[in-house]
């Protein structure tokens, strides 16, 4: 079975990974914490595996161009639409630091409940598991830095733009069946957006989801 190393190995010579932030943040993370029982040996294979309530954690090396493409810093706010096992806000979490705050979304609520129990095997303090309709953001603690989007929207919801800092940025995938994954910068007047390649994920779900 590869081991992170391995994982780490390969994105640097492939040059596909080079933030080294966000590189330290997976060393430091144990990807078989946010699996279930009977799929923790397959914690480094680079694929996607299934979690509860039909969901999945989404392979290594996708987690990792989407917080690479975020930009993040140390003491940021985060917004994350979609908690699932709780890893990929745990790799947010160890980038923006003890300063930082991430807030993670979760409509499902047994998910929600095991998003929070991994982080907590992590002893990751800086998340707050909040299970609502995240296709409408999280007014509350809005505006934020960055906001991530891990599961597939029919198209980027307005809130989440009105939610975004000015100069901030959002990963979000788009479409049905395989999505393109879009990097989303808000400007003052304008947003720009870039195509960051196809990928698959599952349905976002809420007012702003894909349709039942």
């Amino acid at each position: 079975m590869p081991s992170k190393r391995d994982l780490v190995d390969f994105w640097k010579k492939s040059g596909l990974l080079k933030d080294k932030n966000a590189l330290a943040a997976f060393m430091a993370v144990e990807r078989k914490h946010f699996m279930v029982k009977g799929t923790d040996a397959y914690a480094y294979e680079d694929v996607a595996l299934p979690i509860i309530c039909g969901q999945t954690i989404s392979q290594p090396s996708t987690v990792m161009m989407m917080t690479q493409a975020l930009e993040l810093k140390k003491g940021m706010k985060v917004l994350e639409i979609g908690s699932g096992s709780g890893y990929q806000a745990a790799i947010i979490a160890k980038v923006i630091g003890a300063k930082g705050k991430l807030y993670t979304t979760e409509i499902i609520p047994e998910l929600a409940d095991f998003a929070k129990t991994n982080l907590e095997k992590e002893h990751i303090a800086n998340v707050e598991v909040i299970h609502s309709d995240g296709s409408e953001g999280y007014k509350e603690k809005a505006p934020y830095d960055r906001i991530i989007v891990t599961a597939a929207a029919p198209l980027i919801p307005k809130p989440l733009i009105e939610q975004l800092k000015v100069n901030g940025i959002m990963v979000i995938p788009v479409g049905s069946g395989v999505q393109k994954l879009i990097k989303v910068v808000k400007h003052k007047n304008s947003v720009d957006k870039a195509d960051l390649g196809y990928f698959r994920f599952v349905p976002l779900r809420g007012k702003h989801g894909m349709p039942e």
